[in-house]
């Protein structure tokens, strides 16, 4: 019991720091205005970590890098302080874990995406005109300009969010396979 409560904290603290460094980077790497109440949140919590990183970590051809160095970082020690916590030994599963914690974060992307997806569609009905829907929606186009250039809008209906959670879908299926094949080497 109490080992599932420790893998509980564990889990939800960095994850969501994870998240956080995650939709920094995205917010970053596709011009996503950061003067809204989300980027301001995301920036407050992640630049303790993220301002002394890009010191030693430039930025590259205008990534974020630093900050999904830390996402990436902070998934593997998470991925480490489990498997510790299961019992087992630090030097067996170094390089696995790494190569996982990647794995995590792609998943995590996508996790990410579908979460955007679902709160920009509610907005759309609920809210359409929110401080929200620029930051929503430039999280989102590019992803949307994939499935628009073969299915337009329908009348005013756009079903682009459908298929791209559909895509998203399929890829946690691939992604999930590959995960779990992993894990049973280590």
């Amino acid at each position: 019991m109490l080992l599932q409560i420790g893998q509980l904290l564990v889990e939800t603290i960095f994850g969501f720091f994870v998240f956080l460094l995650l939709l920094r980077f995205y917010m970053q790497l596709f011009r996503a205005p950061f003067r809204n109440p989300v980027g301001e949140f995301v920036t407050t919590l992640t630049n303790w970590m993220v301002l002394p990183v890009r010191r030693a970590v430039p930025g590259l051809f205008g990534l974020d890098v630093a900050s999904l160095l830390l996402a990436w970082l902070a998934e593997a020690l998470m991925l480490l302080v489990l498997y510790v916590m299961r019992g087992g030994t630090v030097g067996t599963a170094g390089v696995l874990i790494l190569v996982v914690a990647a794995l995590e974060l792609v998943r995590f992307s996508i996790y990410l995406l579908i979460g955007v997806v679902l709160v920009q569609v509610v907005l759309s009905w609920v809210s359409p005109y929110n401080l929200l829907s620029d930051v929503l929606e430039t999280l989102t186009r590019p992803f949307y300009r994939i499935f628009r250039r073969f299915i337009p809008p329908i009348g005013a209906i756009d079903l682009s969010p459908l298929f791209v959670l559909l895509a998203a879908q399929i890829l946690l299926i691939v992604l999930n396979g590959l995960t779990r094949s992993i894990y049973g080497i280590f």
